[in-house]
């Protein structure tokens, strides 16, 4: 059997698992009902990434479930943990006769969440999706029982469910996640502002800009609100995050107006923190907010201005001290830039770098896996890139697999 026949079959397998019909799924591709029937066929093939990317996008899958490349055993062990963390939100301790009392204190829930955000940090999102269905068991228990105390570890649960859910391509689940988060804060106001961070992320995910900029501008106008000139620097930096969000919400949106004075406000913000601190697990400073820049360079489609403030802060060292998990996304984004200008040799480099300080955000992140497939289209010769597309199986020997 041809690739392209594999490829079609694929498709149409995902699509009646997705519910559509032909003409339902032509439409939202934008194509014709007969060019689908004959991808499906496989009298049509598809022999272009970007191709393949649109239609994983409609479909909801990554790309290399299309493409029917041997997937490795650590990709499988993800879906099972994204299946286990579904599964554990989808439990009710509600319908339960009676709540059972916390098997964990306060202190030991704590030092759960820190352990679960210590293996964000790192990028080690197998694990961690492996940790999340016991951590939000002990946390909904000692919620359940003492809620004053357990509202704080059980919001940061959520929380770091969303944002890993987010990073392997489960926004409509993280979405889900991030409410229940911002559920459990109730009237704590930094609380809730620390959920709408994933919350910002989640709605990103899933292409909703405006709502994602719409959000963190209310949560963030709120807690300043409630705070005044001698607010804790927990305050700030929430406050600081949320604008960094409402700034990368913008650009999606192409409101560049918006991006310039909310990313300016976040600067503002981070300036009054200083480098190397950490609250609440926001990795905010103004080395986040230089970056944030880049990022959302990119999104505007200004490659040129994304590679040259990418050169300024490369050169710098305080974004260095940012968790493995941020620095490799950024460099993933920094690729980004360089494929877009055509710089095939600089964005492979980035990817290789990224691969580096946090592989898992390369190899389990659908929209990183697009990027490297792109530029070992383009430019399999650059160092590196070809043994990276070939361990995300979209590469065997060197040998592209759309072809």
């Amino acid at each position: 059997m041809s690739v392209s026949v594999g490829v079609g079959r694929r498709v149409a397998l995902w699509r009646v698992q997705r519910r559509m019909t032909q003409q339902v799924f032509a439409d939202r591709i934008g194509r014709s009902k007969s060019w689908v029937e004959k991808v499906e066929r496989g009298v049509r093939r598809l022999d272009r990434f970007s191709l393949i990317q649109q239609v994983a996008e409609v479909l909801r899958v990554d790309p290399a479930e299309l493409l029917g490349t041997d997937r490795p055993s650590e990709t499988d062990k993800v879906a099972a943990g994204v299946s286990a963390v579904r599964a554990a939100l989808a439990s009710y301790e509600v319908f339960a006769a009676d709540s059972p009392d916390p098997k964990s204190d306060t202190g030991e829930v704590g030092r759960w969440v820190e352990h679960a955000w210590s293996t964000y940090r790192h990028g080690d999102y197998p694990r961690l999706l492996r940790m999340v269905p016991d951590l939000l068991n002990v946390a909904r228990q000692l919620h359940s029982a003492r809620p004053s105390a357990g509202a704080g570890p059980l919001v940061q649960a959520y929380r770091v469910t969303a944002q890993v859910l987010v990073k392997v391509g489960e926004a409509e689940l993280a979405w889900l996640a991030a409410d229940r988060a911002l559920a459990t804060a109730g009237s704590d106001r930094l609380l809730a502002a620390s959920a709408v961070v994933p919350l910002g992320q989640a709605l990103r995910g899933l292409n909703q800009g405006r709502l994602a900029m719409a959000a963190t501008i209310a949560a963030a106008d709120r807690i300043a609100a409630s705070t005044g000139p001698g607010n804790s620097p927990e305050h700030r930096s929430v406050y600081g995050t949320l604008l960094l969000q409402a700034g990368l919400a913008a650009a999606a949106c192409g409101e560049t107006h918006s991006v310039g004075e909310l990313l300016g406000q976040a600067a503002g913000v981070g300036a009054r923190i200083g480098v190397g601190q950490d609250f609440r697990t926001a990795s905010f400073g103004p080395a986040a907010v230089e970056l944030a820049h880049v990022v959302a360079a990119v999104e505007l489609g200004d490659a040129r201005q994304a590679v040259r403030r990418n050169e300024t802060a490369s050169r710098r060292h305080p974004w260095q001290g940012l968790p493995a998990e941020h620095r490799a996304a950024y460099l993933v984004d920094a690729a980004r830039a360089h494929l877009e200008i055509g710089d095939f040799p600089g964005a492979g480099r980035w990817l290789v770098e990224a691969d580096r300080v946090a592989p898992a955000e390369i190899r389990y992140r659908p929209s990183a896996r697009t990027v490297v497939g792109e530029v070992a289209r383009c430019g399999p010769q650059v160092a590196g890139v070809a043994r990276l597309a070939t361990a995300l199986g979209l590469m065997k020997s060197g040998v592209e697999l759309l072809v």
